[in-house]
């Protein structure tokens, strides 16, 4: 990798400098947009006492679920758990810290990290437990909670669909989900993609993460295990 070319050819390459006890967050939505080779040569490097910000924590025996399996994860911070028995019985034996956000507030607090934004006020959650022990504000009549923006994540592990050299990346479809707003939050953000191509060749207008916020691209290889290939008749 030099200069403006952001391609690494190794996963090697790819998570040079991850450690034990770093913050990471990891794009992806459910199986849907999750960076499958990266997650799993995380799983091979044998860090531990990770904290991971994600939607979820994939399934048993895939996507995150791997770290699980080998107890990588110290602390897991997402919104939904519910096809992960692991994940239960990790968090019933006390052997993992759970902190489940409404899937908005998650998706928010981590825009804000990766725009600067230290805190926000949102309506979700005033008047339940959720809300214990937060600064709230009556503002035009509405009661708010301030929540914080997560701090930048150590490895921001992304999903793309294209990218060229530079960084630039476009996302398809669902698969964008919570990918383009963790590319701004990291302070290594590594992107693998289906397919890397020339600066140019990308039409401008439907760049969905600037190059700017991306620090190495990988070309991966991709089960997709929610998709069905389909043919016309």
């Amino acid at each position: 990798m030099s200069g403006l070319n952001k391609v690494v050819t190794s996963y090697d390459e790819a998570l040079a400098g991850i450690s034990d006890g770093m913050l990471l967050m990891v794009g992806g939505f459910g199986l849907c947009g999750i960076p499958e080779g990266l997650i799993q040569k995380v799983a091979d490097t044998g860090v531990k006492e990770l904290t991971c910000i994600s939607n979820n924590a994939g399934v048993d025996g895939f996507g995150l679920g791997k770290l699980l399996e080998k107890r990588q994860i110290k602390k897991m911070i997402g919104s939904y758990v519910g096809e992960n028995k692991l994940f239960e019985e990790l968090f019933l034996s006390g052997e993992m810290e759970v902190e489940l956000t409404p899937q908005g507030t998650l998706a928010e607090k981590i825009r804000a990290a990766g725009a600067g934004i230290p805190a926000f006020y949102t309506a979700t959650c005033f008047g339940t437990d959720v809300a214990n022990d937060k600064e709230t504000k009556n503002i035009n009549g509405r009661d708010y909670v301030l929540e914080h923006a997560y701090p930048k994540a150590d490895f921001a592990l992304v999903k793309a669909w294209k990218a060229d050299k530079f960084g630039n990346l476009m996302f398809k479809y669902t698969a964008a989900n919570f990918n383009p707003m963790i590319a701004t939050a990291g302070k290594i953000t590594v992107v693998e993609v289906e397919q890397i191509v020339e600066p140019g060749q990308l039409d401008p207008n439907f760049i969905h993460t600037p190059g700017i916020y991306v620090d190495r691209i990988i070309k991966g290889s991709f089960e997709k295990r929610i998709e069905q290939r389909t043919v016309k008749g």
